[in-house]
């Protein structure tokens, strides 16, 4: 899979995530990706998908957070 662009919802910083599979990954709470500021490219490190969202706005699918998604509360 490609790179994708997704938002820093505190800072509204675009970032670059590294690694799809990762991103879709819903055991997996960090994601690799580098935050697209200045000129230069910025080293990667491990972001929380919970402060992320799609530059949009949009959340990011529960799926792709929650890996018991499909468990509802009785």
């Amino acid at each position: 899979m490609s790179d994708m662009l997704l938002q820093d919802k505190q800072s509204g910083a675009l970032i670059e995530i590294l690694d799809v599979s990762e991103l879709i990954n819903p055991v997996k709470q960090t994601v690799a990706g580098r935050i697209q500021s200045g000129q230069e490219e910025q080293d990667p490190e491990n972001l929380d998908k919970a402060n992320l969202s799609f530059p949009s706005g949009e959340s990011l699918p529960r799926c792709w957070l929650d890996a018991d998604y499909q468990l509802q509360d009785t």
